[in-house]
């Protein structure tokens, strides 16, 4: 198959990227020919992506006319869209009639705001799209991360067509049950939601955590008011065993997470490294006992939490978005109810004063993510997806139930409800 990737960046940035560079990367191993309609790059590890993406087709200008020249030029079987938000881009692949896949990495396609959480008061929202969203919510007026005025209009008619036209796409790739639920929630197509969980390749298998006396919690991640930092840090200071724990990871939350740690009387205990290259994380996975995961926005999956499993290690997390499909209370990790930082405190407890039971609740993640998430079974899924697409787009036959990428071929194993 041909298939044009379509992104808003080209380089290594975040977990969107990530999960392009590495699809493509495979996809182009077993013999496909991918190409890449783009916007501008990251300065990182470009050089890769020119390798992975065999031809290249940068958006500047007028973007319609551009996309129109990129499908042209390549002549896809399939078209496979990751974070783009111009919707003159989005209109004109519509327009084309080709095989069109959307990966969902997260919530911009149907919320103002993006992240489905509101930010003075922290709050999940569970609403669908509407103009509540102006009215109630406020959300037309958006923080402004390119620039110059702090804050910037968003138009709650440009997100309805947004909307509209997604739904015209053959298929809606998410990632857990939860992202599935939020599209059907939005008046998708439940014949064209396709569930494909974006696995991580597999580590060192043979790295398992000495579990010490160190009693080491771990965090891994941006530290931005989203993912809760400073309420972990508040769960901390409610732990009552010995502990050190590691934050790994920058953002602009950062230097008033390191204040609060200070006046929380933790600071001999609570330590921030910055960002460390991936390879660099083995050494603390080899000494962790539980990893924290203390996102308080709802969490499309939060593919770290795989990661770790992959290492046999216990996870405490809050229920916050998709990380219930692969967090199992008592299972592989303590999920605890949102903002309950005692409950996060005695989660912590239990598997720092047990180390027994941490190690036997990390090996049972390594068993789950081992049957679910495969590296191999993915890849086929997006095959299998694309086929599907394409197929469907030629015959113009009704849309069939959906497969679930590496859901649909489980090994057995016995997890909770």
């Amino acid at each position: 198959m041909k298939i044009l990737y379509v992104h808003e960046r080209f380089g290594a940035l975040a977990g969107a990227e990530a999960n392009a560079f590495i699809t493509a990367q495979e996809l182009s191993a077993r013999g496909h020919h991918t190409g890449i309609l783009h916007g501008p790059g990251t300065g990182k590890n470009e050089d890769g992506w020119s390798r992975v993406f065999n031809e290249r087709f940068a958006l500047t200008g007028d973007c319609a006319a551009q996309t129109r020249a990129a499908l042209a030029a390549f002549r896809p079987d399939a078209v496979y869209v990751h974070k783009m938000a111009d919707l003159e881009v989005i209109q004109t692949l519509v327009n084309s009639g080709l095989p069109l896949v959307r990966m969902v990495h997260d919530h911009d396609i149907y919320c103002m705001r993006s992240y489905k959480y509101h930010y003075f008061s922290r709050k999940i929202c569970t609403r669908a799209a509407s103009l509540y969203c102006v009215f109630g919510c406020g959300a037309c007026v958006v923080k402004n991360n390119s620039g110059g005025f702090p804050l910037k209009w968003v138009s709650y008619r440009a997100k309805q067509r947004e909307i509209a036209l997604n739904r015209r796409f053959h298929r809606m790739a998410v990632v857990t049950e939860y992202m599935r639920d939020e599209l059907l929630h939005n008046g998708f197509d439940a014949g064209r939601i396709e569930i494909h969980a974006p696995v991580p390749r597999m580590g060192d298998p043979g790295l398992r955590s000495s579990f010490s006396d160190r009693n080491l919690i771990l965090y891994a991640g941006q530290i931005i008011r989203g993912k809760g930092v400073d309420v972990l840090l508040e769960s901390l200071a409610r732990v009552k065993s010995k502990f050190e724990c590691i934050i790994l990871g920058d953002g602009n939350h950062k230097t008033y997470c390191e204040e609060l740690s200070r006046k929380l009387g933790l600071e001999d205990r609570v330590h921030f490294k910055g960002f460390i290259p991936q390879e660099e994380l083995k050494a603390y996975y080899r000494e962790c006992s539980v990893v924290a995961l203390s996102s308080v926005w709802p969490e499309p999956i939060a593919t770290i939490g795989l990661e770790v499993m992959r290492y046999a290690l216990p996870v405490v997390a809050f229920d916050a978005g998709g990380i219930k499909d692969w967090l199992k209370d008592g299972f592989n990790g303590h999920l605890i109810p949102w903002m309950n930082r005692d409950a996060f405190a005695a989660g912590l407890d239990d598997l720092l004063q047990n180390k027994a039971r941490a190690k036997q609740l990390g090996e049972n993640g390594l068993r789950l993510v081992s049957a679910r998430y495969d590296f191999p079974a993915y890849i086929a899924g997006l095959e299998t997806m694309f086929e599907r697409a394409i197929d469907e787009s030629s015959q113009c036959a009704p849309h069939s139930p959906p497969l679930e990428g590496g859901y649909s071929s489980k090994p057995a194993i016995t997890v909770p409800a």
